[in-house]
């Protein structure tokens, strides 16, 4: 035994007989990495068997490659031939028995003496290299006596000559080339099989790692083993020196430093790749636009190089000692692992993976998913043939196993949400100058919106200025009308009324036409007081007459007739004082408006309609005089007409605005005046007032006016229609005199009870109003409060019910649970009984329940049910608690009977 042969015995005649490859930077250069698309490839069973140059896809490939004679092999036998023939171009071997016999063998692959490492990788490793990128695990293994050069063919690093390197360094740089470093990734584990012990050659003190198959898969993992990400290649080869640093290894007959474990490097491929579209086609083969979207996957794969101890005989080796229990551990799993080829290569029905610990890593390999190239290494020397036909007819058998080859992939959530991610920003972003522009746009049209109402604005002043002096003349010759009726009214009646002034015209003197007036109503009374006296006094003498009997039947009819006429005069007299009366009424309420008419310059648009009206109603009464008294407002407005009433609701003069709206207010409130005052667009001119004036007896009178007519369903619909709803709800906010919240309240809690307007109602502002007004604490406003509140509820109840809604109610949604829980028992009758009905109206859909509960609402729908003064509400309380699940549970829960 030479003791300065090569550990592989093969270095130095492979140096020497071998061309050297290219320096390693060039070949780098000169290889194209592939794209990132190129992943999308799948692997077909028929490109496979391609591969392998056969018809089955997942057969183990075998190549077998022959060391060159060592030195002492050189000395040893250089008068015997090698036992020993390569037909390289046949794939055959021929291994002599003697001078005469020799048995032929067919592989894959034959590989020389002379076969470069780079030419070994691209036969043996490179297409399981290709198989791991594209999915698929795959395993590189090597086997043979000790020293034919397994070692060196695996495991090699090439740091003096690059052309040295060996499968382990090769696979790596094309993984590498392969990968994408921003999607793809890659571990590195790197173990030994040492006297039955799995260790860890990273890290030495992990010297005992279990084996852990999956029952279900039967995948085989490690757990507890290090995993280190790769890079580069420099970090790689950095750890392939610390594992075989830590690789056991000693001096035998056969091999300097043959090794003493079994090496298995492990190298963990995640590929992020996108399916390619599928084109769907159309029944008229239209194929324009029907795709299905790409699917970003997963694909996990691994590559495991084994590089096997080299089987001895003890007699040859010169084995002692520990050796000794050293090569008996590596014979027994070699052993077991040719049993396990064996029992494959017949299809036997028991593969005795779990003998060894060897085979049960390698388990995948043979017969499992993995595509496996098995590399037998020989030796040329006659001494070891009978260890170069065993290793021989191990590859033989190992060629006859077959595996199935399964791609291993998986929806790659990480890669779908990193896109999505990059396509939000991208909206947000786009959404962003989007939404700059519209801003932009909006702005200039504002800009020019203020340009034409600033313009608008101006013409309407002009308009509006010349409107007013047309007014005022109209006016002036309105009042001259005036003047000229009064006068001629005045002399029908036989009463100055005018005096003549330094030749100017008549002019009207309220207070002298009072004056008279009174003093003939003071000539009337004297009048009727002295004939009453004159009756009195022919009574009592038609009595004396009549006991004394004094005269004859003529005088006694005389005296009649004369009574007759003194009673038809008394009744003349009583109408003319009735005439008077009217009369003064009227003409107070004609002073005090032509008074204001005088003194205001701001009123001019209106008086004209206002004086025209007072004479017809004065001319009407006093020619209607004697068929009774109405009230003067009523009469006014019956005389004058409903047209010109809301006419008035838009005059400048505030006093005659108030006026106006408190008589549509008083009007409204009379149900068959209530379609007339809409028909007539009394509504919209309502309505204008809470937009427009900001006076508080305005606001709050026009708003009892549209309460008055909320009353009705069909102006309902109108007031919503018209934007009614935010108009009150504009008024709530702003209002803080009680009575005014009042009247909005009351017009909301009308609107409430509409069932076609709720969703409207609701949507519009028309609940959050009504919970706004609650600030007030006035009680008469939160008995309106109450009762739209309770109205809503009930709507609301009839449409669930009825299938019309579904969901929570929006009286929760919008926050009234909490004020009805806390006013539910509130002092005021009103408000108390409004809430109560509220509540059990809520109760009745299970939907309500968990919020009631957890607001405080069971307690007092309990109470309700005990405590109601109102029969009809106690029993629906009961009837709610009793039929709605969750409250029955919660109330079994607490111990509560009801």
């Amino acid at each position: 035994m030479a003791s300065n042969v090569h550990r592989n015995g093969v270095a130095q005649a492979q140096r020497g007989s071998t061309k050297l490859d290219r320096p390693n930077h060039l070949r780098t250069a000169s290889l194209k990495p592939r794209q990132v698309g190129s992943a999308l490839r799948r692997s077909s069973p028929g490109s496979l068997a391609a591969r392998n140059g056969d018809g089955v896809p997942g057969r183990v490939r075998v190549a077998v490659r022959l060391r060159p004679r060592n030195t002492e092999e050189m000395m040893a036998d250089a008068d015997f031939a090698d036992c020993v023939e390569l037909q390289p171009e046949l794939k055959r071997l021929k291994l002599r028995r003697n001078n005469w016999d020799s048995d032929t063998f067919e592989f894959d692959e034959v590989l020389t003496e002379f076969s470069s490492q780079k030419r070994v990788y691209e036969v043996v490793a490179k297409p399981v290299v290709e198989s791991v990128l594209d999915g698929y695990n795959g395993t590189v293994m090597a086997y043979g006596q000790t020293g034919t050069g397994k070692t060196f063919t695996l495991g090699r690093l090439g740091e003096e000559d690059t052309s040295d390197r060996g499968i382990m360094v090769r696979s790596m740089e094309d993984i590498l080339a392969d990968l994408s470093p921003e999607t793809d990734s890659v571990t590195v584990s790197y173990l030994q099989l040492y006297m039955e012990t799995l260790q860890d050659l990273l890290n030495p003190a992990n010297d005992n790692i279990p084996i852990v198959e999956d029952p279900r898969t039967g995948d085989v993992s490690l757990p507890g083993a290090t995993l280190i990400e790769i890079r580069d290649q420099q970090s790689f080869l950095e750890l392939l020196r610390i594992g075989e640093a830590h690789r056991v290894a000693a001096n035998t007959k056969l091999n300097t430093e043959s090794s003493r474990s079994h090496a298995i490097l492990t190298v963990h491929v995640k590929r992020s790749v996108v399916e390619s579209e599928d084109i769907v086609s159309t029944e008229n083969n239209d194929t324009s636009h029907l795709t299905k979207p790409a699917k970003p996957l997963l694909r996990k794969s691994k590559l495991v190089v084994v590089d096997l101890a080299g089987s001895e005989r003890v007699h040859k080796s010169g084995s002692e000692g520990h050796m000794l229990e050293e090569a008996k551990c590596i014979n027994l799993s070699l052993s077991a692992l040719g049993k396990c080829i064996n029992a494959l290569a017949e299809n036997s029905a028991h593969v005795p993976f779990r003998d060894s610990k060897l085979t049960r890593l390698l388990r995948d390999s043979f017969g499992g998913t993995a595509r496996t190239s098995l590399i037998v290494t020989i030796g040329p020397s006659p001494r070891h043939r009978g260890e170069t036909s065993s290793t021989i007819l191990f590859g033989q058998r190992a060629m006859k196993v077959e595996n199935m080859l399964k791609i291993k992939e998986e929806f790659d959530y990480k890669s779908l949400s990193r896109k999505l991610e990059v396509q939000l920003d991208k909206l947000i972003a786009e959404n962003e100058r989007q939404q700059k522009a519209y801003e932009d746009e909006v702005e200039r049209i504002n800009l020019e919106a203020q340009c034409r109402i600033a313009e608008v604005e101006r013409n309407f002043a002009d308009a509006l200025e010349r409107e007013r002096l047309k007014c005022q003349m109209e006016y002036m010759e309105s009042v001259k009308q005036l003047e000229q009726k009064l006068v001629s009214s005045q002399e029908r009646h036989g009463c100055n009324y005018f005096e003549d002034g330094c030749g100017e015209g008549p002019t009207l003197s309220s207070a002298d036409e009072i004056a008279e007036v009174k003093k003939l109503f003071e000539n009337e009374s004297d009048r009727r007081k002295a004939a009453e006296a004159e009756v009195e006094y022919l009574k009592s003498q038609l009595g004396r007459n009549t006991q004394a009997e004094a005269g004859g039947d003529a005088e006694i009819i005389k005296l009649r007739s004369i009574l007759e006429d003194e009673a038809n005069q008394k009744k003349k007299l009583e109408e003319e004082i009735i005439i008077l009366r009217s009369q003064l009424l009227q003409l107070n309420f004609e002073a005090d408006q032509m008074r204001r008419c005088l003194e205001s310059e701001s009123s001019v648009n209106a008086f004209p309609a206002v004086d025209s009206s007072m004479s017809q109603v004065r001319h009407s009464q006093l020619k209607e005089a004697g068929n009774g008294q109405k009230s003067s407002v009523a009469a006014l407005f019956e005389q004058v007409g409903l047209q010109k009433i809301l006419s008035l609701l838009e005059s400048d003069d505030a006093n005659v605005r108030i006026h106006a709206v408190k008589v549509v207010a008083n009007l409204a409130a009379e149900e068959e005046n209530q379609k007339s005052i809409v028909e007539a667009g009394g509504l919209s001119s309502l309505l204008m007032l809470l937009r427009r004036y900001e006076d508080e007896t305005v606001r709050r009178v026009a708003a009892g006016a549209i309460a008055n007519l909320a009353m009705n369903e069909a102006n309902q619909e109108l007031i919503m229609a018209e934007g009614g709803i935010t108009l009150l709800s504009m008024t709530a906010s702003d209002a803080e005199e009680p009575q005014t919240l009042r009247m909005v309240a009351g017009a909301i809690a009308n609107l409430c009870g509409n069932d076609k307007i709720l969703m409207k109602l609701r949507s519009q502002g028309g609940i959050k109003a009504l919970l706004g007004i609650v600030r007030c604490g006035h009680p008469d406003v939160l008995s309106q409060v109450a009762r739209g509140i309770a109205n809503y509820a009930k709507c609301e109840s009839r449409a669930s019910n009825e299938g019309i809604k579904s969901g929570k109610s929006f009286l929760i949604e919008d926050g009234a649970l909490p004020w009805m829980v806390q006013n539910a028992n509130n002092e005021a009758a009103p408000i108390r009984r409004h809430i109560e009905l509220a509540l059990c109206h809520l109760a009745r859909h299970e939907v309500n329940a968990k919020d009631m509960i957890s607001g405080g609402a069971l307690w007092e729908l309990v109470r309700i049910s005990r405590d109601c003064t109102r029969e009809d509400i106690r029993n629906l309380a009961r009837r709610t608690l009793s039929s709605i699940p969750t409250f029955k549970s919660e109330l079994r829960r607490l111990r509560i009977d009801y």
